[in-house]
């Protein structure tokens, strides 16, 4: 049986998927924060430190870089980080796993149809124990077990979205999900990925680089905002010789393109000392 997602709340769900798709990603970034002490600084230390090494990667090899996504780089729990630096993230970490846990609780409780019984050998109904261990179930916390939040954050933010959108569910085991519900979801997904963001400093904010502009020698300046990838512009305009577009009246990286900027400051500074 496939249940089909009412196109009328498509567009919802579809925004639930980004944004749970984007806590995940950058999970990984929240926990490596909480081990490091804060610091206000462009890019986030994160992705500075996975751009500075794409770039000494570029030099070493000669070769073109693709900017990937950090995505499982680091163990997804917060409890191997027993002596955190960054209260600040610890505290968005834990926030943002117990509301999602949570969340998964209450999409179960009312989509998930409960375990099937089953006779056994001598005529009494039981649990389906095969449908008991379903995989595809969300399994709630108990006192002698964590349930499905052994798995982590991750497959919480997977099933909440395959719930969501209404996924292909061939043995019946989930049920539509009221629009109420995913009014409920789409507001605590949206929360979550902001208190992601704000921990990570990549909520809206500007700053000056340091270095100026390599094609032009004009003011570098980094652009975060929720919910969208950083962005460096330079002062100059468009008599900026550098190799991207034009965002407006300015030169702007973003994306792939950070990475052939990162590179050109890099070949700069090693001249600038040479």
């Amino acid at each position: 049986m496939t249940t089909a997602l009412d196109l009328d709340l498509a567009p919802l769900a579809r925004r639930v998927e980004d944004d749970l798709a984007a806590v995940r990603e950058q999970w990984g970034d929240l926990l490596a924060a909480i081990a490091r002490p804060p610091a206000a600084e462009w890019p986030p230390r994160e992705r500075r430190a996975f751009l500075a090494q794409l770039a000494a990667d570029d030099h070493a090899e000669d070769d073109e870089q693709v900017v990937e996504p950090v995505v499982g780089r680091l163990p997804l729990t917060i409890r191997e980080h027993p002596a955190p630096l960054n209260l600040d993230a610890l505290d968005a970490a834990i926030e943002v796993e117990r509301e999602l846990f949570g969340l998964a609780d209450r999409v179960a409780a009312l989509v998930q149809r409960p375990i099937r019984t089953a006779r056994d050998d001598r005529g009494r109904y039981v649990a389906d124990q095969a449908d008991a261990a379903d995989p595809a179930r969300w399994h709630y916390q108990a006192p002698t077990s964590p349930g499905s939040r052994a798995y982590g954050l991750h497959w919480a933010a997977v099933w909440i979205a395959g719930r969501t959108l209404a996924e292909d569910d061939a043995d019946g085991l989930f049920g539509p999900m009221p629009a109420r519900l995913l009014d409920e979801v789409a507001a605590c997904s949206r929360t979550a990925r902001r208190t992601v963001e704000r921990a990570l400093g990549r909520d809206k904010r500007t700053a000056d680089l340091a270095d100026p502009c390599p094609w032009c020698g004009g003011q570098l300046t980094g652009h975060t905002r929720a919910g969208g990838e950083p962005v460096v512009t330079c002062s100059t305009g468009e008599a900026c010789e550098a190799p991207v577009d034009l965002d407006g009246r300015r030169r702007a990286w973003r994306g792939p393109d950070l990475v052939g900027l990162w590179v050109a400051l890099f070949a700069r500074r090693r001249d600038a000392g040479a």
